[in-house]
């Protein structure tokens, strides 16, 4: 882990060596689409500078420990539930927008996919 955190850069050659990573042989496993955008948009927002990969970690951290208190078991397909929370928590801290604000935001998205033909862009206005 040392290496992944040298001078708090993240790439996402670096992101392949986190711990609890799966994958296998050629890189990263994702068992559905979303899990595979949430791991690209958590390097991509670190790339943008919205936070330090160390302020990931503790968050990714703090969101595990927060959902192993609630009880929820790990079946095995928690992980990237745990890239979204933290997700969720560092663009609220970090933006200064509220859950609800990213809620709404989340929804619009929704909607904007669910009423976009088949192989045009999504527009979200």
């Amino acid at each position: 882990m040392a290496a992944t955190l040298a001078g708090g850069a993240m790439t996402p050659q670096t992101a392949l060596n986190l711990p609890g990573l799966p994958k296998d042989e050629a890189g990263p496993v994702f068992a559905e689409p979303w899990q595979a955008q949430a791991f690209a948009m958590a390097v991509s927002l670190h790339s943008e500078g919205l936070y330090t990969w160390p302020e990931w970690v503790a968050t990714f951290s703090q969101q595990v420990v927060a959902a192993q208190k609630r009880g929820d078991p790990d079946l095995g397909d928690t992980y990237y539930l745990h890239w979204l929370a933290t997700l969720e928590a560092l663009c609220t801290s970090k933006t200064g927008l509220s859950l609800s604000a990213l809620l709404q935001r989340k929804e619009a998205w929704r909607q904007a996919y669910l009423n976009t033909p088949h192989g045009q862009p999504v527009q979200l206005g």
